[in-house]
């Protein structure tokens, strides 16, 4: 290590683990990182407070996971962090019990990590992290707070959480704005469709139905025709069995990461109902809601289109105009509206501040990051120091990668990486289907 001065601003102590990115998963690291005497860790943030898709806070929307798809309790179910001492800290344990419910509101969801982050004495928010530099095996994590000071951080390992971002189809780029949003700001923007005589949802997946739903269940709407267009082949429901559901396991990990990566990219986009369906509860909802609408003979004046990819949209006239062609069919059709939801998903972003860095980092024949099965990049010798990576690796990990369910095993995965030791014992076997071939002695994979 350098025995140069440190520059002003910049703390002495070097941590064991610099995170850069606090959504869940770096959360998820911080907390069962409390829990370890004498490791060193400082997480940074740009937001001023923890938050979890704002926009879709929707009431009544709910985790499509679980409870235990917390921080921490699939690795350490006595943490100080779990949701179940969440509830207890709020004298709600009782209420929960009788609620029965697996699946808590994705607004509570939201308030238990808010209540961790502000817990963890290793977290600072309002810290938006400018550039990476890497010297004798020590990043020094260069940020800056809301006066536009800089200070420098140093850590032995970096974690790089930043995650996704809100992605809009490039025909609605140019016209994004009040009327033409993406569904990751919905609460924020649904006010100024109030009056619309005719508005469009794009996309299937859970995002786009509960747009749908809040809409068709508002009374500001209730004379609004609505569209619900996707280019998916159906509006189906997310495969939820109980052996499909261990695509979410270590074990299914584990399988994918070891096969070639032509079939990875294969792979992942015919797992569509892994990932991109809806809840069997909001279709259920959904169905409900247009029924009550037709209740009398009413008109229900709702439409619903499968197999439509968006080709253009335009203004015209003070509406929108958007064209689609039917994939099947492939015929081309027009429709006109006043506003439209994009529940698009969201893409993957390389954060500017590993730019100093990328020299160093290897990558595929598409340009993503080359990821080992820890979750750290593989690099250039010359890096002696470790980068790991949390939901930025689908295409080495597979569908689990943005899953809440996997996250404290990640962060575990990771914790046991960067220190050499096994500070948190995670199982060989996770699930009861064995994803490959049998190995020599007629064992499972």
């Amino acid at each position: 290590m350098s025995t140069a001065p440190h520059p002003p601003g910049t703390e002495p102590q070097v941590h064991d683990i610099v995170g850069v990115g606090l959504g869940p998963f770096n959360l998820a690291l911080a907390a069962l990182a409390d829990a370890v005497p004498g490791l060193s860790t400082r997480f940074l943030e740009a937001r001023p407070d923890f938050s979890w898709h704002p926009g879709l806070l929707l009431e009544g929307a709910r985790l499509q996971v679980p409870f235990l798809a917390d921080l921490v309790t699939l690795v350490d179910p006595t943490s100080r962090w779990s949701f179940l001492s969440y509830l207890r800290e709020h004298d709600r344990l009782f209420p929960f019990y009788f609620s029965e419910s697996f699946h808590v509101p994705r607004r509570e969801y939201d308030d238990y990590c808010r209540w961790a982050a502000r817990g963890l004495d290793s977290c600072r928010f309002d810290a938006r992290v400018r550039s990476v530099r890497h010297t004798d095996g020590v990043f020094d994590v260069e940020h800056e707070d809301t006066e536009g000071r800089r200070h420098t951080v140093r850590g032995r390992a970096l974690v790089v959480g930043i995650g996704t971002e809100p992605a809009l189809p490039e025909a609605l780029r140019p016209l994004a704005g009040e009327r033409v949003f993406h569904a990751a700001e919905y609460l924020d923007r649904a006010p100024a469709l109030t009056g619309a005589r005719d508005l469009t949802v794009l996309g299937s997946g859970q995002s786009g139905a509960e747009v749908l739903l809040d809409l068709l269940r508002s009374p500001a709407h209730a004379r609004t025709r609505l569209h619900w267009l996707t280019r998916s082949p159906a509006f189906a429901p997310m495969e939820y069995s109980k052996l499909g559901l261990e695509h979410f396991t270590p074990d299914y990990t584990r399988y994918f990461h070891a096969l070639p990566q032509r079939t990875k990219d294969r792979v992942v986009p015919s797992q569509w109902q892994l990932y991109k369906g809806i809840s069997a509860d909001t279709i259920s909802d959904v169905h409900a809601a247009l029924y009550e609408r037709g209740v009398g003979g009413a008109p229900v004046d709702v439409s619903l289109r499968a197999h439509c990819e968006l080709l253009t949209a335009r203004e015209d006239r003070g509406r929108l105009e958007l064209t689609f062609r039917h994939r099947e069919q492939d015929r081309v059709f027009t429709t006109r509206t006043d506003g439209v939801v994009a529940a698009s998903g969201y893409a993957q972003r390389r954060p500017d501040f590993l730019e100093p860095l990328l020299k160093l980092i290897e990558t595929d024949d598409r340009g993503r990051f080359a990821i080992d099965a820890d979750h750290r990049l593989r690099t250039d010798p010359a890096l002696t120091a470790p980068i790991h990576v949390q939901n930025a690796e689908l295409h080495t990990h597979g569908v689990g990668a943005p899953d809440l369910g996997l996250g404290a095993w990640r962060a575990a995965t990771i914790l046991n990486s960067v220190t050499g030791r096994t500070l948190y014992r995670l199982p060989e076997r996770t699930a009861y289907t064995s994803f490959g071939a049998p190995g020599p002695r007629g064992d499972g994979t």
